[in-house]
């Protein structure tokens, strides 16, 4: 996978260990906001960042950028990606999702909440992260029924592959984080690839609605939008699913990368993808 620059400004933020980010910022209850920035605004986003004061970022074995690898998994009927794409208010999204520089794998499950949040249950994970193994489904069954989603009669099979650099940064005046990915790449399991070097995916994920940094992005006139890896990276590679609801980020930031909805882009094989 090519990689994405980096602003050097990230190396001016002091350090926190995984074990304090937990204590002080773990947020399986949140809620989410993502931002899609041209590349070239990251800068200005570090830097303002710097401002806020007390900013740290998380640093392991002396990295602050690492690899992530997520499968998602969906129903034959697409269930958890048509959840999301109809606005159900129960929906779901199952992944397992490998860090590729520690080698630490989990299998993780979203749903939401009453009131918008999002509620995000993990177990580490030992398996094939390409299969569910009974362990892992009986795991998946039990999480989404007690969200009141009920599907022990349906199968699951991997949907989307996704691949990226992410940092992470404590806000400690909300108990907030913020996540920042970099070459960022979608896969179809055994099919089509895309890469979007040109954009920076930026989430806010704060234990209320709008934190410090929701709001240095609005000044900076980012604002945000309808987008997860997920849905979004299957809306780009299949022409054949409805997403209307992903429209406008596709057509603003991915038009070069979305073989399935515009031109072909530049592609990788689904195999450079796979752990």
């Amino acid at each position: 996978m090519k990689t994405t620059g980096r602003n050097t400004s990230i190396d001016a933020f002091p350090p926190i260990e995984l074990d304090e980010l937990v204590e002080r910022a773990e947020l399986l209850r949140r809620v989410d906001h993502k931002y899609v920035l041209p590349s070239r605004d990251l800068p200005a986003l570090l830097e303002s960042l710097a401002v806020l004061g007390g900013v740290r970022v998380l640093e392991i074995d002396g990295r602050r950028e690492l690899d992530y690898r997520s499968v998602y998994f969906d129903t034959p009927n697409l269930d958890s990606y048509l959840g999301a794409a109809r606005g159900r208010r129960r929906r779901f999204k199952l992944r397992t999702r490998s860090y590729l520089d520690t080698g630490a794998r989990y299998l993780e499950v979203k749903t939401r909440c009453a009131r918008g949040a999002t509620v995000k249950q993990r177990t580490p994970y030992w398996g094939d992260t390409h299969h569910l193994d009974a362990r892992a489904r009986a795991y998946t069954d039990a999480v989404l029924a007690a969200a009141g989603i009920r599907v022990e009669h349906l199968r699951f099979d991997p949907a989307l592959i996704s691949a990226y650099r992410r940092s992470t940064l404590f806000i400690p005046s909300a108990a907030a984080r913020v996540t920042i990915d970099t070459s960022l790449a979608w896969a179809l399991p055994d099919g089509p690839a895309i890469e979007t070097p040109r954009r920076v995916v930026v989430e806010t994920k704060s234990p209320r609605d709008a934190s410090d940094v929701d709001r240095l992005l609005w000044s900076l006139q980012h604002r945000p939008c309808s987008m997860s890896k997920y849905t979004t990276g299957l809306a780009a590679l299949r022409s054949d699913l409805p997403a209307n609801r992903w429209h406008p980020v596709l057509r603003r930031h991915f038009a070069e990368s979305a073989t399935g909805r515009t031109r072909p882009a530049r592609a990788c094989s689904a195999q450079e993808t796979r752990p």
